[in-house]
């Protein structure tokens, strides 16, 4: 028997999402800090995720892969809502924007 920790159904679903990747930027949904909340129940996911700009040419595709994704790994229908709230680099994952020279 392993002395690691159990990962929460949350925390498998934030690394599964690492594979949805925005191309225009090259970091995935969960580094840039757009997935903004997720809800898990026994019959169904949802989850809110925001845009690194208003008018991203890449929306509907990071939506659905990251819609898909999350399906996948819950096992149960999911949807995604798009978020309102501006993206601002503030969300990125801690020491992430340090390699963009942002902070």
């Amino acid at each position: 028997m392993t002395d690691q920790p159990v990962q929460s159904k949350e925390e498998g679903l934030y690394d599964a999402l690492r594979v949805v990747v925005d191309p225009e930027i090259g970091m995935n949904v969960i580094e840039l800090g757009l997935v903004r909340s997720v809800e898990i129940h026994e019959d169904r996911g949802h989850i809110v995720m925001i845009m690194t700009t208003p008018f991203c040419p890449y929306a509907p595709q990071l939506l659905e892969q990251t819609r898909r994704t999350a399906q996948n790994f819950l096992g149960v229908p999911t949807t995604i809502e798009m978020g309102l709230e501006m993206w601002d680099p503030s969300m990125m994952e801690e020491g992430v924007a340090d390699d963009w020279g942002l902070f």
